[in-house]
């Protein structure tokens, strides 16, 4: 077998990238593309913005828990065999919600269709790509997340066509068609990191919540998932109460504009402090939502909020990867990134409807405002967890018995690395 240096940062990565672009592309442009079919799925069942925006709620916070689970199994089985079962549950989950006549039933099968099918593409992938690189992971990561840039730019403008010509039950079982058949191909490219058959196992939770920098870095996630995706969610709507349309492309301009944050960001990480440009962009997310304040009706000012938002929300979603990384080792990332991003889906579960409570009650600059806040208290939190020290340990944690059986030669350890992370220690 060839050894690992040999080959990481390889051509073979580079496959790995490309579908984990696709798989990213596929389901996030599924997800991201609610806010082009809310306004039907509102009319049609009757309901309030916060009731509509459930559907988004949900989906968000089950795949970011399921993320927990599909992490560590991608970690112990592989990829590919957790992407083919996010094919099934996104093509199926689909189907079923075109069917329903009652939202609450909708909740369930739109969410966990679409939330597993997330849960199951998107922190696997990603931490595959994260094993597969060293030396250009940062870089790697961030072409890797493109795909959910390019999906929200297709998607968005795709479902509301779909949704004029055809209605929302029809786009759901074009979209699921659609989805399915590109995690199936992604599936083809969706390999193993080299040496993970003998890679250490990732950090056990217990630990990562004695850690003060996971602790801040979680709260500070969830507050900032709380207002990320208002926009995803309310822009089309919002343009529509303001008397105009084009919402669904300014949420693909979200997208495409993401892309260019995920790349040029990614790019220039490994060139400066990987944390302070990471603080960076939640400055320039909570910063253009007063853009959009101020904006009003006005669609080039809008476009403006798009593009400074994307960008911004870009370069967050693919440094979150390396700045978990960086804190934590490489070791098990997908077992550590599904646990840090539950914290997006606590997040992303409470903040829309409350967002959607508040427009009802109030307009939508009040509602801009509160997503603001939420983004400041996300970047006090974020400065506390770079500051934060390494955990203070003893010299060493003996692991579990279970861990032991898997190293029938001795017993096993965890200890602290010089960098922050945890390495495995066996004799």
């Amino acid at each position: 077998m060839a050894d690992r240096s040999e080959r990481v940062d390889s051509a073979a990565g580079w496959l790995v990238v490309a579908a984990t672009a696709t798989a990213t592309f596929a389901v996030f442009g599924v997800a991201y593309s609610f806010g082009a079919v809310f306004t039907a799925i509102r009319e049609e069942f009757g309901v309030g913005k916060g009731q509509a925006a459930l559907f988004f709620s949900i989906t968000t916070f089950i795949y970011f828990v399921v993320g927990v689970f599909t992490g560590r199994l991608a970690d112990r089985y592989g990829p590919r065999p957790i992407l083919l079962a996010g094919a099934v549950s996104m093509g199926l989950g689909l189907f079923l919600t075109s069917l329903v006549n009652n939202i609450a039933l909708g909740y369930l099968t739109y969410g966990m269709g679409v939330g597993i099918g997330v849960g199951c593409a998107y922190v696997p992938m990603v931490a595959t790509v994260g094993g597969w690189f060293e030396k250009d992971r940062t870089k790697a990561m961030g072409v890797a997340v493109a795909g959910i840039g390019v999906g929200t730019l297709v998607g968005a403008p795709l479902a509301k066509q779909l949704v004029i010509s055809y209605g929302w039950r029809n786009t759901f079982v074009v979209l699921g068609i659609g989805s399915a058949a590109l995690l199936g191909l992604a599936a083809i490219g969706a390999r193993r990191p080299p040496g993970s058959g003998t890679q250490e196992p990732p950090p056990p939770l217990r630990l990562l919540l004695k850690d003060s920098r996971f602790v801040w870095l979680y709260v500070s996630m969830t507050f900032l998932s709380a207002g990320l995706f208002v926009p995803m969610v309310y822009l089309d709507d919002y343009l529509e109460s303001q008397g105009r349309t084009g919402g669904a492309l300014l949420i693909g301009i979200i997208g495409a504009t993401s892309v260019v944050g995920r790349l040029a960001l990614g790019a220039v990480a490994s060139k400066v402090d990987l944390m302070r440009l990471y603080q960076v962009c939640v400055i320039a997310l909570g910063a253009s939502y007063v853009i959009w304040i101020l904006a009003g009706a006005n669609y080039t000012a809008l476009v403006v909020f798009t593009i400074c938002m994307g960008t911004a929300y870009g370069g967050w979603i693919a440094l979150s990867p390396a700045v978990t990384a960086y804190l934590f080792g490489p070791i098990g990332l997908g077992g550590v990134l599904g646990a840090l991003y539950t914290s997006a889906g606590i997040g992303g579960l409470v903040g829309p409807p409350v967002i959607g409570v508040v427009i009802d009650a109030t307009n939508y600059e009040t509602a801009i405002g509160l997503a603001i806040c939420l983004s400041a208290i996300s970047l006090v939190l974020l400065i506390a967890a770079s500051r934060a020290a390494a955990p203070s340990t003893p010299p060493s944690i003996h692991l579990t018995d279970e861990a032991e059986e898997t190293n029938p030669q001795g017993s096993a350890w965890l200890v602290p690395s010089r960098h922050g992370g945890m390495r495995l220690i066996r004799r």
